[in-house]
């Protein structure tokens, strides 16, 4: 992770943007963390990030986790 003031990203966001498409990059305010910025390699990165973020997802993940676990899923054989 690299740790960048936040004055020095506001002059030059998009070399922080390629940096940050390698590992993330704190950005600091008088220095203490204040935020990350994430980048994506490709619209795949982005599609994943998304879903790995979205409650609404993860909520039915782990509502057909349970089902499973119930003994109320549908074996793929039967697909």
């Amino acid at each position: 992770m690299k740790k960048i003031a936040l004055s020095e990203v506001k002059d030059d966001l998009s070399k922080y943007l390629h940096f940050a498409e390698k590992e993330q990059v704190i950005i600091t305010r008088h220095g203490k963390p204040a935020g990350v910025l994430i980048g994506f390699k490709t619209e795949d990165d982005w599609f994943d990030f998304r879903l790995e973020n979205d409650p609404g997802f993860l909520r039915r993940i782990e509502k057909a986790r349970d089902n499973i676990k119930a003994g109320k899923g549908i074996r793929l054989e039967k697909i």
